[in-house]
């Protein structure tokens, strides 16, 4: 039976990647989105709102996928709404696929919010977990909309029967437009300001962050995991952390990145430096860039999340992850971390996003 993928939350980096990666396998596959606009070539869209029952209904009606990818969220005010919110998305789109009893296997992407924390208590001191993350430590003592959405994933499995995969990504590095979530361009865009400016590539985060060990997620290798968790019989019904599968040291990496831009940088120096702070006055400076570098999009806050990126490298620990489960039962992909960041410039480069 040929494999129909509906990959929920096409748009972002995590989906885009997906759906791209299961048409080059050969996958009929469905993206859905509020907007699907921009899908890559051969990815049927579908436009429904996921908190709003009967438009999934309308837009699902004849449509049969016999795998869910789901890649989406909503960021909401406080997180017992993004609970609510979160949840009932997952709830209201299995209950509507679950009509047509097409369904084998959903595959739910979270992240390490898992382990520290929320937005509202994120990575707070006296609350730390122990590094690097093992996909067996228990959930955290907190309301956590990725809680929300896997008990939604778990309740509507034992309802019907299908198999799951739940899997956690460190910091996602790929190519998205208007991603609530997008540090590769955020510092892309950051990088070509500051060479624009004449302005150093300056660090925001903290000094753990800075001197400590870390890792990142490729939007590609995650997909990769994606598609062997959903087709490995013994991958089934299992929860994943996935990265590239190296670690490095931001003050290792920075300098690097800087280079590539062809900027001066400065690291930590005694105390974080907010890059929303940084970047709040910047939307004149940027749409000034894109004229003269006739590039195809010159809205700042659709390109960069600083709020995020200052929420990953403002962290008081370092943070690496342990991929024992997905390794333990064969899955042995790799990326250079180093890599993923210049074949994402490039990328941007050659698509006009960054001159």
């Amino acid at each position: 039976m040929k494999h129909i993928a509906l990959v929920v939350g096409a748009t972002g980096i995590t989906g885009s990647n997906l759906a791209e990666e299961l048409v080059t396998q050969g996958w009929n596959t469905y993206g859905l989105a509020r907007r699907p606009q921009n899908l890559p070539k051969s990815v049927s869209p579908i436009s429904a709102d996921l908190l709003d029952k009967d438009s999934l209904r309308k837009a699902l009606k004849d449509i049969y996928p016999t795998h869910v990818f789901i890649n989406t969220w909503v960021r909401r005010e406080t997180e017992a709404e993004n609970v609510r919110d979160n949840g009932l998305m997952i709830q209201n789109l299995l209950e509507v696929l679950a009509e047509n009893h097409s369904v084998q296997h959903v595959a739910l992407v979270t992240g390490l919010k898992h382990y520290l924390g929320p937005f509202e208590a994120y990575a707070k001191e006296g609350t730390l977990p122990a590094t690097p993350l093992r996909e067996e430590q228990k959930r955290l003592d907190y309301p956590n909309f990725y809680y929300a959405q896997e008990d939604a994933v778990y309740e509507a499995a034992a309802r019907d029967g299908f198999t799951w995969s739940v899997h956690r990504p460190h910091t996602v590095i790929g190519k998205a437009v208007g991603n609530l979530m997008n540090l590769g361009t955020t510092l892309a865009v950051y990088a070509s300001i500051c060479k624009a400016q004449g302005r150093k590539f300056t660090w925001p985060g903290s000094d753990a962050q800075w001197n400590g060990l870390s890792d990142v997620t490729d939007a590609n290798i995650l997909a990769k995991q994606l598609i062997w968790a959903s087709t490995t019989s013994e991958a089934k019904n299992g929860a994943y952390n996935i990265v590239n599968g190296d670690v490095f040291r931001w003050n290792w990496l920075w300098p690097r990145i800087a280079n590539w831009f062809d900027v001066e940088y400065e690291g930590y120096q005694d105390k974080i430096r907010s890059l929303e702070d940084e970047m709040k006055d910047m939307q004149a400076t940027w749409k000034e860039i894109a004229e003269k570098h006739d590039l195809v999009n010159d809205n700042l806050d659709q390109l960069a999340s600083p709020w995020h990126t200052d929420l990953d490298l403002g962290r008081p620990i370092e943070v690496m992850t342990d991929m024992k489960n997905s390794r333990l039962k064969g899955f042995d992909a790799y990326q250079s971390t180093e890599d993923s960041f210049y074949r994402l410039f490039k990328k941007l480069r050659q698509e006009r996003i960054i001159p």
